[in-house]
């Protein structure tokens, strides 16, 4: 499928799951919604926190077609699912933005690791959790943010199995792309960064690690999600951790060198 053909499949429901192992040669993307009045702090936290919040593009308030981000985009229903936070909880789910859009919103599309797999997978490095069909595993940890207006909190990170030799390749490529999270920012020992339980993720599914490897973890575009909790506004919309938001950026235009 084209990126295209993906987002009309979500549009029409008949795609609903994670994002993870499609359209690989295209960027993905996470997503912030919130109100213009608190566009401003958001986008500070952002570039404050880069590794964690990379920017795509940034709408203008009510805009819901971001022609950076792809043709025929309609932010409102081509992301398989969405999170509605109100006061810092997290109060819905749905598939559609359609009945909660306001002409005050303001689009964040923040890089995703996702977009860097595919050029793992091309140096023949393995993804265990794109092999099982699973929602990549998130953890929570005590990494501080960068703190901007009500937003703070902690970094979440995305954690990838590897045996040591394709560690230090995925360092190297990965290392190329800071638009989509860039180098990973913790290797081995979980317990390092706050991480209690490495087979209970806080978002996403747990995978197996094997004797033979080490967990790899990337800053995490899920990470503006604790900062939503923590700043506990009326109202932010994101995507659900997962489902993402499939671009027609490709991967090789976010080349840094």
């Amino acid at each position: 499928m084209t990126p295209l053909e993906l987002r009309q499949q979500v549009r029409s429901g008949a795609f609903r799951q994670p994002t993870a192992g499609y359209c690989g040669p295209y960027a993905q993307a996470n997503l912030v919604i919130l109100p213009q009045q608190h566009a401003n702090d958001f986008l500070l936290f952002s570039q404050r926190n880069q590794r964690a919040c990379p920017l795509l593009a940034v709408g203008e308030p009510g805009q819901w077609h971001l022609p950076r981000l792809g043709e025929d985009l309609d932010i409102r229903c081509d992301t398989p699912g969405y999170n509605i936070y109100r006061e810092g909880i997290l109060a819905e789910q749905t598939y559609t933005l359609h009945e909660v859009w306001r002409n005050d919103m303001v689009v964040f599309a923040i890089g995703c690791s996702f977009s860097f797999e595919h050029m793992l997978q091309e140096a023949g490095i393995r993804l265990r959790h794109v092999e099982q069909r699973r929602n990549v595993a998130m953890f929570r940890t005590n990494i501080r943010n960068q703190p901007a207006g009500p937003f703070g909190g902690e970094m979440v990170v995305s954690m990838r199995p590897m045996k040591a030799a394709d560690a230090i390749r995925a360092i190297q490529i990965t290392s190329r792309y800071p638009a989509v999270h860039g180098a990973p920012v913790h290797l081995g020992d979980p317990g390092l960064i706050g991480i209690a339980d490495i087979m209970r993720p806080d978002y996403g599914d747990a995978v197996e690690i094997m004797p033979d490897e080490i967990p790899v973890f990337w800053a995490c575009g899920v990470t503006p999600q604790e900062a939503i909790r923590h700043a506990r506004l009326p109202l932010v919309i994101t995507h659900q951790p997962g489902y993402m938001l499939v671009t027609d950026i490709p991967n090789s235009s976010l080349a840094a060198f």
